[in-house]
Order: structure tokens, then sequence, then C-alpha cells
């Protein structure tokens, strides 16, 4: 049976990422100064944004694999990863070659998809390895940075910036305890809510957004982007 409270949290992610991503639009096209790269405030707010995606992802994974690694959903998944991925790199170095997308949310979610594997029937391991992945992050005992000066050259990566990084160290940690909180149902206790089982438009629109989160991440940019470079011509024009 489907949770209604899983799809709203997934939802609510959703709308907080249209909202993000509106905000850079504007900065992008020169209608405000939000600093997203360096401000507080918008980095926790991006911070919330990607733990809810990936703990509903972890979550998601551990209810998909129940009964056993589901090979066709697997195969479909990693197949959809691999190619928006891949528009996405394309895409944002079209036009933003000096600061690409080469691990972003997406590429992200690839790499987890596999690498969570192992971990789907440990949910103890699971627990323990997620929270060590995030205090040696914390503690600054473990990064990725040498993976990246290891690649930048030969993969002539961003050298200062990107647009979007989402690193295996801490967030697979995040998707980690997401995988341990689907094992021991815990949504069916923090997302089971009577508020959330309501039957009204706000819960039934959240969950729509949620269940089709991944079409809405591919399209809602173009869809912005497109948007405002309308009101660019027509301010250009008129």
């Amino acid at each position: 049976m489907r949770l209604q409270g899983l799809d709203i949290f997934r939802g609510v992610a959703i709308v907080l990422m249209v909202i993000f991503h509106f905000c850079f639009d504007l900065k992008n096209f020169g209608y405000a100064d939000f600093d997203l790269r360096h401000g507080e405030g918008w980095k926790y707010f991006r911070y919330t944004i990607v733990t809810m995606f990936i703990l509903s992802a972890g979550i998601s994974a551990q209810l998909t694999h129940a009964k056993g690694i589901d090979i066709k959903k697997l195969r479909k998944r990693v197949l959809l990863l691999t190619l928006a991925s891949l528009v996405v790199s394309i895409g944002s170095y079209t036009q933003f070659p000096n600061s690409w997308i080469y691990f972003g949310i997406l590429h992200f979610f690839l790499a987890i998809t596999i690498l969570g594997l192992p971990f789907l029937n440990f949910p103890k391991l699971s627990l323990l390895t997620g929270a060590f992945i995030i205090l040696g992050y914390k503690m600054s005992w473990i990064n990725m940075h040498w993976l990246y000066t290891l690649l930048q050259k030969p993969l002539h990566l961003p050298i200062a910036y990107t647009q979007d990084l989402v690193s295996l160290v801490p967030w697979f940690g995040v998707y980690l305890l997401g995988l341990a909180a689907g094992y021991y149902k815990l949504q069916e206790i923090f997302l089971n809510l009577e508020i959330l089982n309501r039957k009204n438009l706000i819960n039934s629109s959240l969950a729509l957004l949620g269940r089709h989160s991944f079409i809405i991440y591919l399209s809602h940019q173009i869809i912005l982007f497109a948007f405002f470079y309308l009101i660019l011509l027509f301010l250009k024009y008129m």
C-alpha cells in the first residue's frame, strides 16, 4: 500500500526546489541579486531540500526491494538516471561552460542506486556507516577532494565552482540513514499522521507532485528558463 505521507514529504521537497530554482533564475537573468552561493540562509535552504530528497529516496528504495532486488525496476531506474544525468551535464555545459554540472543530484542518485544495494538488508550496517560518513565529514576525517583532484584535469572539470554538486560524502551517509529508516518502517510512524492522510486539495496536490518528482525535476527548469526568457524578450521589444 502506497503511503500518502511519503509522497507528500517528497512533494514538499519539490515545491521548495522549484522556489529555490526560481530564485536562481531571477539572479541568472538579472532580476535580483541573491547570494545563493555564499548566503547562509540559502545554503541551509538547499541542504534541507537535498536532505528531504535523499531520505525519501532511501526509504523508497527499501520499500521497492523489500522482497528482494527488483531487477526490472532497478534496470529502468539506472537507465533513466543515466540518460537524465547526461542531459543535465550537456545542457549545463551549453549554458555554463565554466561551471557545468558534472555530479549533481541526478548523478548522485545514479551512483547511490548501485552503491546502496549491498546495504538493503543490513539496517544496522546502514545506520552505522551512514552516521560514520556524516560524522567523518563533519570532523574533516573524510571527503571527496582527492577524487576531484585526480579527475579534474582528465575530465576538464570546473576549476572553482559547479552549478550543482551533491558529493557522495556526506550525502551517501544520509541515503544510508534513509535505507535504515525504511527497513524499520519509521515512515509509518512519522509520515502516517492523521493530518497527512486527510483527503484535501493540498494533500492531493503535494502527493501528486511527489509521485511525479522525477519528471518535474527534469522539466521545471526548462519551463522556468522559457518563462524568464520570454519576459526578457518582452521587456526588450516593448
